[in-house]
């Protein structure tokens, strides 16, 4: 944010708007940083990257979203519509030597950095224009599984009780993983069902069972896994909806994370 940025916005009158934080043109920069905005940035991070990145488009805008609420610019559940229509995305290119993320709210890139290569079997760094994540050994990186779209949850709401909803989102991304149309006994949908119950029955919130205690190594307890698609992500997301009291996803919760692994790998796909 530049000297003359800050001193045109007062914090106190206006909110923080993209183009306080990015350099940015077009409606998104007049927009306000919005909470719902930040949180799927984060759970795009968390997917793509394995953590939210420190610097990166996530860390700014939930500071700016932050803000924002506390000030009473925007609501809790505020999302911006460009977010909405266009989706946030993070998307990484490895080259020889380094690798490239690039990350965009409402298809305009908001942050764009280098990071040393990772490094592949006899010590090398990966070469070659790769997207995605993973890695299937031919150059090419394999998709985002609803297992690992599940673990992602523990990154970005690890520390939220198990409830109702989370439980049928659970339940709903275990059945489309696997196939199968009954919970599998022991399995993370069984937990999250049991976690859930007993949840509603303990007063207060640090005696409940939380969402990273039912969905660590989602991906290994369950039978078999598959990429995540949109239409993985619409079933996810009704049943969280249908089982929450206001009708609502969480913006860092399951169905959240389904949805962001969907998009990753669409983009993936359409850049093959």
């Amino acid at each position: 944010m530049s000297q003359g940025q800050q001193q045109r916005r007062s914090p106190q009158q206006e909110p923080i708007k993209y183009g306080d934080v990015f350099d940015i043109q077009g409606e998104l920069a007049d927009k306000p940083v919005a909470p719902r905005d930040a949180a799927m940035m984060q759970t795009a991070e968390n997917v793509l990257l394995g953590q939210v990145q420190r610097g990166g488009a996530a860390a700014m805008m939930q500071s700016a979203a932050t803000r924002n609420e506390q000030a009473g610019a925007v609501g809790h559940g505020t999302m911006n519509e460009e977010a909405a229509r266009h989706g946030v995305t993070v998307t990484k290119e490895d080259f020889t030597g380094h690798r490239v993320i690039t990350e965009s709210v409402g298809g305009q890139v908001v942050g764009q950095y280098r990071q040393p290569a990772p490094l592949v079997a006899g010590g090398a760094p990966a070469a070659g224009d790769q997207k995605g994540r993973g890695g299937s050994g031919d150059g090419a990186e394999d998709p985002i599984t609803i297992g690992e779209a599940l673990e992602a949850t523990t990154l970005t709401l690890g520390h939220k009780p198990v409830e109702r909803s989370d439980a049928a989102a659970i339940q709903a991304a275990e059945v489309r993983a696997t196939g199968r149309t009954t919970i599998i006994p022991g399995g993370v949908a069984a937990a999250a069902q049991s976690a859930a119950i007993l949840n509603a029955r303990v007063a207060r919130d640090e005696d409940k069972t939380k969402l990273a205690d039912v969905l660590a190594d989602a991906s290994s307890k369950l039978p078999s896994d598959k990429p995540a698609t949109r239409q993985d992500a619409e079933g996810v997301t009704g049943a969280e909806m249908r089982n929450d009291p206001y009708l609502t996803t969480h913006p860092a919760g399951v169905a959240a994370s389904v949805a962001a692994a969907a998009r990753l790998n669409e983009t993936d796909q359409q850049d093959k």
